[in-house]
């Protein structure tokens, strides 16, 4: 990770440590990179730099937006805007559309005071590493001015909300039946997905109830959504519905809820699919690809299925990484993001919820069904803010409370402590053949980073 960008872009508080100039800047350098590299083609005749823009509902993203189409367009690159949208969808134009670049405006599952920037290169994955060094020296300083546009070469805007649509009867098709006599609920966070998520549904046949789907520009993530699950779990069993997706922010995860008002979250769902794709002969390499948090109960799943598995570093972006360099064609997050290589190229929450709509459909199975196979262990996951997050996770004092109870926990269990690449926090993990376990261990070592004083 970089000084700015992280895992998954650049994210901070809005005009606290990310400002409109940041923005503005990253404008400049990619409209500025882009353009050396842009190539005249039958659609663009002038080989001019082409970005799509997408955005979530957050109230500074309009701000944003404008400062990154500043510096973009100062640069002499040509902008597209596709308005509120969802990261996958600003994928999707950006690889079928022959773009040089994406980017995409959201700070994910975070508070809506807080924003991002996501940089998506011309393939439609995330931007590359060296790219990214490039941007923050810039960034600093550290790089010759760059070159104003002038004159016909100053850049346009357009309105491109033509690319969201497309995207939207893309979803469409990859379903492969009806949804009609499924009752649907959908948490849409009051973020992208309100753009996009009925309209799929609906147009499949699936008597679709959405909740959280009146953004206000504050209301983001804000009790609902993919982190707030049990807003959807409440509506599902009381409305009697037949299974509910919630997504974030930005609708790149979704997290589903079973008939019954059950989570099924992204390491059950890769099950789910990875069962039924090994079945119907569609699983690359027999290998789902999952991340160092997945739960070891997904992976005695795997194991008695015959599933082979790789483990990534936590992030969809390393999820990818792995799945390009050998070929995968399925992996994902316990958080909800999962890709399916064969459609898209991130996480996309909408698209997950058409795939486990498959598996239900053409097994003709409840979801609650499919995902009782999976025998969870149990697992507490306790965020912590802090002052400086590899400060707080290397003290010595810390890692010895984890060392004891590692020592505890034996084979029966693991301990595991991550910084968050986009928020100023240390996540503590435990999983124990107890819930009392995994709340007395995690809360040890939360005591003593507290000790310490690195807790905010």
């Amino acid at each position: 990770m970089g000084k700015y960008f992280g895992t998954d872009g650049f994210r901070g508080e809005a005009n606290v440590n990310l400002t409109v100039e940041h923005a503005y800047k990253v404008g400049r350098f990619l409209g500025w990179y882009y353009g050396q590299r842009a190539k005249k083609t039958a659609d663009n005749p002038e080989g001019r730099c082409r970005v799509a823009i997408g955005k979530d509902t957050r109230r500074s993203s309009y701000m944003f937006e404008y400062s990154l189409v500043a510096g973009l367009t100062a640069s002499g690159a040509d902008v597209y805007l596709l308005h509120v949208t969802t990261t996958p969808s600003v994928s999707y134009v950006v690889r079928t559309e022959e773009f040089d670049c994406g980017i995409m405006i959201s700070a994910s599952h975070n508070p809506y005071y807080d924003n991002g920037i996501k940089v998506i290169n011309g393939k439609g994955e995330k931007l590359e590493e060296d790219v990214i060094v490039e941007i923050e020296r810039y960034l600093d300083g550290e790089m010759e001015e760059l070159p104003f546009a002038l004159k016909d070469a100053i850049g346009r805007t357009t309105d491109y909300a033509a690319g969201r649509n497309r995207y939207i009867g893309y979803l469409i098709s990859i379903a492969t039946r009806s949804f009609k006599g499924k009752k649907v609920a959908l948490d849409c966070a009051n973020g992208s997905a309100s753009a996009i998520a009925k309209n799929v549904f609906d147009a499949l046949g699936a008597e679709t109830h959405v909740i959280n789907n009146h953004p206000n520009g504050l209301n983001i993530n804000t009790d609902c959504g993919s982190t707030h699950i049990h807003v959807l779990q409440d509506y599902v069993k009381e409305s009697g519905c037949d299974v509910g997706f919630a997504y974030d922010g930005d609708a790149d995860r979704c997290i589903a809820v079973d008939e019954n008002g059950s989570v099924v979250d992204g390491d059950l769902i890769l099950y789910i699919c990875g069962k039924y794709m090994k079945e119907i002969g569609t699983l690359r390499n027999n290998t789902v690809v999952t991340t160092i948090m997945s739960n070891f109960g997904l992976y005695k799943a795997f194991d008695r299925e015959g599933i082979s598995y790789e483990k990534t570093a936590v992030g969809d972006k390393y999820v990818y990484e792995n799945m390009s360099q050998y070929g995968n064609c399925l992996g994902g997050e316990q958080s909800g993001h999962i890709i399916f290589s064969k459609h898209a190229t991130t996480g996309d929450g909408i698209l997950t919820s058409l795939k486990v709509m498959e598996v239900m459909l053409e097994k003709k199975e409840t979801l609650g069904k499919l995902a009782s196979e999976v025998e969870i262990l149990p697992q507490v996951l306790k965020n912590v803010r802090v002052k400086d997050k590899k400060e707080a996770q290397d003290d010595p004092a810390v890692q010895a409370e984890v060392a004891k109870a590692t020592e505890t926990l034996g084979a029966d269990g693991r301990i595991l402590l991550r910084q968050s690449g986009t928020e100023p926090v240390v996540r503590v993990m435990v999983e124990a053949p107890t819930t009392e376990q995994c709340e007395m261990l995690v809360d040890q070592v939360i005591e003593v980073m507290k000790a310490q004083g690195h807790v905010l």
